[in-house]
């Protein structure tokens, strides 16, 4: 009887074995499956927030913004009409029994020897003759003002003209010089009565200044201008006081 017993019980035995055995291989198995692989698909979306970077250059103004936009130089065209009806004291530039003082500045002087040969060629075709002209060369632009002031205390000279050439450099000393022999030259006129034409070059490179010598035949035709208006208005305060 203890013979028949064991066997059964032998073989209640293995089945709990094989049991356990499959239960480790599946286990065995089920560890890679559990392992979630989600790194891989939460790559896209870090590299797809690239919002904020565009804000910040949406911000960041163009270089063409950052530059002043430099425009072409314009000039209205067409001429002055005055209504008919009006009294009109209009000036001619002539040169008959004018005399003209000239003041130069030296420096940059290649620049106003050009000037100062285009304004005596003008002179010469308006009719001023060459004995009723006075050159004054002084050292630079600032010193134009009180040269111009000087000839026209005279009261010898119908009108002055003054000729310079001020280039832009690295510091502010273009502005400061530029300003004070504008100024300068127009307190010379307003003091004096004796009209002053402004003949001196302001720009930021030589190429530019070369391309406006003609600046200075200008020059010479606004004072002449300027010198029949005061004779004609002269004249006419004369009729009528009498």
């Amino acid at each position: 009887m203890s013979d028949g017993l064991d066997q059964p019980r032998l073989g209640l035995n293995e089945e709990p074995e094989e049991e356990r055995r499959e239960d480790v291989w599946e286990d065995a198995d089920a560890e890679p499956v559990a392992e979630p692989e989600a790194e891989p698909d939460a790559e896209p979306e870090a590299e797809a927030e690239p919002e904020p970077e565009s804000e910040e250059e949406e911000d960041v103004p163009s270089e063409e913004d950052e530059l002043p936009r430099l425009r072409s130089p314009e000039h209205a065209g067409g001429e002055l009409q005055i209504p008919d009806g009006y009294g009109v004291i209009e000036g001619e530039p002539t040169g008959n029994r004018r005399a003209v003082g000239i003041v130069v500045a030296r420096f940059n002087g290649e620049l106003t020897g050009e000037l100062l040969r285009r304004a005596l060629d003008e002179r010469e075709r308006l009719g001023v003759g060459r004995e009723a002209v006075t050159v004054i060369p002084v050292p630079g632009a600032f010193e134009l003002p009180l040269a111009a002031m000087a000839l026209a205390k005279t009261r010898r000279y119908s009108c002055i003209v003054a000729l310079g050439a001020v280039i832009r450099g690295e510091t502010p000393h273009f502005d400061y010089i530029a300003s004070e022999a504008a100024s300068g030259l127009q307190l010379a006129g307003l003091e004096t009565g004796v009209p002053v034409a402004f003949g001196v070059l302001t720009t930021d490179n030589e190429e530019q200044a070369r391309a406006r010598l003609d600046k200075a035949s200008e020059a010479v035709r606004t004072a002449l201008e300027m010198a029949d208006v005061f004779s004609q208005l002269r004249a006419a305060a004369g009729v009528a006081q009498q």
